[in-house]
């Protein structure tokens, strides 16, 4: 019974705001008129909706948990990757807040900072500096973010295709796909589709706000795919990169 009020009463919360972004509450809208945003201005998600859309293999009822599950996910990548002051979460306590990858040390969002956030904090290895394709060490938000905009100028979408379980402790399967069109860290675009499968628990709160995150999926598979392509000019791959704000990820 706690868990099936907990549901409602989360369904009521995620729904109750007006959402100028189909997938996403927390982007637009006059509770977000004082956000501060990473690069400049709010994201725009039209082209990777777009992508979600043609390509998503499940199509959820309205309503239902998978539907409800997924927009959080949505709403909790973009609050990451995008919104620069913690304070400015809404999907998330940034107080109470952790999140892990592969069994990894838990962190919160100040050690994640730290990282270089984003896919930094996700794509974290022990793999000597010579065998990595992709290194977090080096890179930052910004540069992190505009290597994979560029590899996936259309977006690298996100769907849920399996919830096992519902708040306050949710267990689901996801996908995320893209088409490589772009440069690499120095690899030539295949124009292949890249997907990537996983799964993740997320912890909500007495206030139905994400307090623990726990990801497991296989690096490889994304980056293997990524750096496929002959090498090339760094020069040419510079020219093929355009603003991060304008091209997003899930």
């Amino acid at each position: 019974m706690q868990n099936l009020n907990l549901h409602l009463t989360w369904k009521m919360t995620t729904s109750s705001f007006p959402q100028e972004d189909k997938y996403r509450t927390y982007l637009h809208g006059d509770a977000e008129k004082n956000t501060k945003w990473r690069y400049g201005a709010p994201p725009n998600y039209d082209v990777v909706n777009k992508l979600f859309e043609e390509g998503r293999t499940k199509v959820w009822p309205p309503g239902s948990l998978e539907e409800q599950v997924q927009n959080l996910v949505k709403n909790w990548e973009m609050e990451s990757f995008h919104k620069a002051e913690f304070h400015d979460y809404k999907s998330m306590d940034p107080k109470k807040y952790t999140s892990s990858v592969n069994g990894r040390k838990p962190i919160n969002l100040e050690e994640k900072e730290k990282l270089g956030g984003g896919y930094n904090s996700f794509l974290q290895t022990s793999l000597p500096e010579k065998f990595r394709s992709y290194n977090p060490d080096t890179e930052t938000a910004v540069t992190s973010l505009k290597a994979f905009t560029t590899a996936f100028p259309k977006g690298f979408a996100l769907e849920v295709i399996h919830v096992y379980t519902g708040p306050p402790v949710i267990v689901y399967k996801f996908r995320h796909w893209g088409y490589m069109e772009g440069a690499f860290k120095g690899h030539a675009p295949t124009g292949e589709k890249v997907e990537l499968y996983g799964m993740a628990i997320f912890e909500l709160d007495e206030n139905n706000k994400v307090v623990k995150v726990e990801f497991f999926y296989d690096p490889a598979e994304l980056l293997g795919r990524l750096i496929k392509g002959p090498v090339i000019d760094a020069s040419a791959e510079e020219a093929a990169s355009s603003c991060p704000i304008l091209r997003n990820t899930g």
